[in-house]
């Protein structure tokens, strides 16, 4: 929507995507410890995909909605997109907090409910605010600079899961204590790193003619839906192409966070979650910190793949990475020796730095710059669908074929990750030399 973007030091693009981990924090919480949390309530491996619809049915009516408002805002003293993510923050913060107090099944997914809707609100504006605020040669470093605190945050949430336990003991209502830190740290990073970056970046103000165009369509309740409309009318064909990607990656990726933990559980300790209970939570320990160095190697390699995106593709990179997940995935259920968990997931941490940062580099360059935010939005809802899919079926899959074997769920996920990069084989993106760079300016 900007005719002119000044160009950012490294530092300042760090500074306004630090919020970004925050809502990380608070989705790698969701990865790691809410699935648990339903096993120690009393869920059947079954019931797990059900529980877990929250996530992308708010994904699905939020962010496409929310993207679309954005980009009809402009409030003069906020401005456009960070209005959005402020709100979003505030929502999860709020759901963190009183979620260690879930004293059934049925209130711990109501308040996933809510942490979901404010996780999703605050997510999409933060895409759309790379577009806006970046020009196309920083674009990657902007995208990358949310990969990296996609990995840094998860890694904590991850981490937290595994040394809370030694510092909180004991039980507090029905869960352990150490969840009831793990939550409260989540709640306070949620709102502060999202203020950090509202006050340390400011948002570029539109010009007098597109002011004219905010104006000439005022925001009703109609507004998004006709925008989410014509935008899936006019959208490009890589977007479609990348829909085919994400169906089967993120089909696969809701596998694995639903059944990493029982699966450790499985092939390390030779428990589940009915046998021991006191064992299982050792197993959930063990994958936070299994999970945690996935995510370390993720924001560790962040940055390295814009290098690789620049030399090869974009396109190259995601099929590579993708690959690696997917051996990852499979080999992982057949490890009995705890420490080999941490090589095999080393492949999902590459994979993982890719998926949050490469798809948007092929497909931003054919994204009409004042749709941004509804664009953003449905890119999240091809996440999301896959999702639904997976949380409707695979609970009847789990259970009829693969006889409710976690393991088995996560080799799976393999398979469809391996698949995803053949997809990823089929997507045609115009070529933008200009597009995908080493460094942002400054660095």
């Amino acid at each position: 929507m900007i005719a002119y973007k000044p160009r950012l030091s490294f530092s300042q693009i760090i500074n306004m995507n630090v919020g970004f981990f925050g809502i990380q924090y608070s989705f790698g919480l969701q990865q790691s410890a809410v699935n648990p949390i339903y096993d120690m309530l009393g869920a059947s491996p079954d019931e797990i995909p059900f529980l877990n619809l929250a996530g992308p049915m708010t994904g699905l009516l939020v962010q496409p909605i929310i993207g679309a408002l954005s980009d009809k805002t402009w409030i003069p003293r906020l401005g456009r997109r960070k209005p959005y993510f402020f709100v979003g923050a505030l929502l999860c913060s709020i759901a963190l907090f009183f979620y260690p107090f879930s004293s059934s099944l049925w209130m711990a997914a109501g308040l996933l409910w809510i942490l979901d809707a404010g996780n999703n609100t605050a997510m999409e504006p933060y895409r759309a605010f790379i577009a806006d605020k970046l020009d196309p040669s920083q674009q990657a470093t902007g995208f990358q600079a949310q990969s990296f605190f996609t990995g840094f945050g998860q890694t904590l949430a991850n981490v937290s899961l595994f040394v809370f336990p030694m510092i909180f003991v004991g039980t507090t209502g029905k869960l352990p204590t150490w969840v009831y830190a793990s939550f409260f740290l989540g709640s306070v990073c949620s709102i502060a790193s999202i203020w950090w970056s509202s006050r340390t970046t400011s948002e570029i103000p539109p010009t007098d003619e597109e002011l004219q165009k905010i104006r000439a369509t005022p925001l009703n309740i109609f507004t998004p839906f006709i925008e989410i409309a014509h935008a899936i009318k006019d959208m490009p064909r890589v977007m479609w192409q990348l829909g085919l990607v994400y169906l089967f990656q993120w089909y696969a990726l809701f596998c694995y966070w639903q059944n990493s933990s029982k699966s450790i559980a499985l092939s390390v300790y030779k428990t589940t979650p009915q046998d021991n209970p006191k064992l299982y939570e050792e197993a959930v320990s063990w994958t936070g910190l299994v999970n945690g160095w996935y995510n370390i190697v993720t924001f560790l390699c962040a940055f390295g793949l814009v290098w690789f995106a620049k030399k090869y593709s974009p396109k190259l990179v995601h099929v590579s990475c993708l690959i690696l997940a997917g051996i990852g995935f499979i080999v992982f259920p057949m490890i009995e020796n705890k420490y080999l968990l941490f090589p095999a997931i080393t492949g999902f941490g590459i994979g993982w730095a890719s998926m949050m940062g490469i798809p948007y580099l092929m497909v931003v360059s054919e994204i009409p710059k004042e749709r941004y935010g509804v664009y953003m939005g449905i890119i999240n809802m091809m996440i999301v669908i896959p999702m639904i899919i997976q949380n409707l079926t695979f609970g009847y899959i789990l259970k009829n074929f693969l006889n409710n074997d976690s393991g088995k769920a996560v080799l799976f996920a393999g398979v469809f990750l391996l698949i995803a990069a053949a997809a990823t084989l089929l997507i045609k993106a115009k070529k933008h030399e200009d597009d995908v760079v080493l460094t942002g300016g400054g660095h």
